[in-house]
């Protein structure tokens, strides 16, 4: 449904996008990945044809991306795009026409989302009136109520409470099943090991990742492991990141530490008592932080 091959984008002398490629498939859920500045939104806005690519291609839908396949693409960006003193009803009956949807179709299926996502008693209220987690449901709605086979979606879960952040997924899953290909991007790891069947990690307008999550996260295998005992775990040489967790230190090393030198460290460090010491599979925040914060990071994508 998506094919992104060799994109690169710069601004002045900033190179945002330097070529990226991936495909996404109808039933995907893809996760985009990144640091803050890393070419995350530049590569979704030249998918998107907001911006246009200085080398590479995009091919959404089969071909070019005419007005049809905009209408058949729901977006939800990280800031919110609803009109503020307008009220919610009337705006997203709106927005669902700019995508081809008839009136009344738009405010009979409208009416489904507004009771699932708990908004319904606040149709008329104008949006600026809405807490940050309604508006971010009333921006959920916007993107999928007409139904698109491609949703693009950046930090969908920003604002929400435990409860609708669970019907979010829920939602998103459905998309999934009735055969939507979606790109999201966020920085919560936990809902991307949740949701996405591939990732793609972007760093520096890099692509330093690119596959299935459980492929990459085995070719990470010994570059975490969970310690458990006394004494000071903080700053040891080749560790990305430390947290203490359910009893234990959960150590994130640095690409190419070895864990039996993380070890040695350990033991020789003064009041420091070992009790267990083992390799542990990395999450997808101890990949990401040792991604990014290794001066070695691969300049290439590491799965095809």
């Amino acid at each position: 449904m998506v094919e992104v091959a060799h994109l690169a984008k710069r601004f002045g002398a900033t190179q945002a996008v330097a070529d990226v490629s991936f495909t996404v498939a109808p039933g995907d859920i893809f996760g985009l990945l990144g640091p803050n500045g890393a070419g995350k939104t530049t590569t979704i806005r030249m998918l998107l044809d907001i911006f246009k690519p200085d080398s590479g291609t995009v091919r959404v839908f089969g071909g070019a991306l005419d007005l049809a396949g905009k209408r058949r693409i729901g977006y939800l960006p990280e800031e919110r795009g609803l009109y503020k003193d307008q009220p919610l009803e009337s705006t997203l009956v709106y927005l669902a026409a700019l995508k081809g949807m008839d009136e009344a179709a738009a405010r009979r299926r409208l009416k489904d989302w507004l009771e699932r996502l708990e908004l319904g008693e606040h149709r008329r209220r104008k949006i600026q009136e809405l807490s940050k987690g309604m508006q971010q449901k009333a921006q959920i709605i916007a993107t999928l109520l007409h139904e698109p086979d491609l949703i693009v979606i950046d930090e969908p879960f920003s604002g929400l409470d435990p409860v609708n952040t669970r019907v979010v997924k829920d939602i998103l899953a459905e998309q999934r099943a009735r055969g939507c290909a979606l790109i999201m991007s966020t920085h919560q790891m936990h809902q991307v090991e949740a949701l996405c069947s591939r990732i793609m990690l972007i760093n520096a307008g890099h692509a330093v990742l690119y596959g299935p999550v459980a492929e990459v996260k085995r070719s990470f295998a010994g570059n975490a492991v969970a310690v458990s005992g006394q004494g000071d775990f903080d700053g040891l040489p080749g560790v990305a990141e430390t947290r203490h967790e359910n009893g234990a230190w959960h150590l994130g090393l640095q690409l190419g530490a070895d864990p039996q030198a993380v070890l040695r460290a350990l033991l020789e460090r003064p009041g420091v008592k070992v009790e267990r010491f083992e390799l542990a599979e990395p999450s997808l925040d101890d990949i990401f932080v040792s991604v990014v914060q290794s001066p070695a990071a691969p300049r290439e994508a590491a799965h095809a």
